[in-house]
């Protein structure tokens, strides 16, 4: 399984409340950039799942209309909620892309990397690309990418 950790790009800092925040235009060049490089490394078949909170749906809909809305993804979730919304580490598909918030996807990355939680940060817009694969009748965490938009 593949599961790609995708922080929401840069929302405005005020709105009506914390779920509606949107994009700003940087934000939205940002998702439009991370959703191009994705765009050519993952299969067709891939589940996007995103926090129901406005900047993530839109940093999703930077790949298209594909995305589900999760809310045990909300702002201030767990990352057990996101490791059981993606199925890890078995999945719900073979390519899982939750797009999400911090400090919930540092977690998720500290939890996958060290077996506990840590305030890892997962820079706007970035993605954490991890893989589980079967090797000697084990499973093993293979780190696949890490990147931000910036470096696009």
């Amino acid at each position: 399984m593949n599961l790609i950790l995708w922080r929401h790009a840069e929302a405005e800092d005020q709105a009506a409340s914390d779920l509606v925040r949107q994009l700003t235009p940087r934000g939205r060049k940002q998702a439009q950039a991370m959703a191009k490089w994705l765009r050519s490394r993952i299969d067709e078949d891939a589940v996007f799942l995103a926090s129901p909170a406005t900047r993530t749906i839109q940093t999703a809909e930077a790949f298209g209309d594909r995305y589900r809305a999760v809310e045990s993804l909300a702002p201030g979730g767990s990352a057990q909620a996101v490791l059981e919304a993606a199925g890890w580490p078995d999945g719900i598909a073979q390519t899982v892309i939750v797009v999400g918030h911090q400090p919930t996807l540092g977690r998720v990355a500290a939890l996958l990397f060290t077996g506990s939680e840590a305030e890892w940060s997962i820079k706007k817009a970035g993605v954490w690309w991890f893989q589980q694969r079967p090797r000697a009748g084990d499973g093993q965490l293979v780190l696949r990418a890490v990147t931000s938009p910036d470096l696009l």
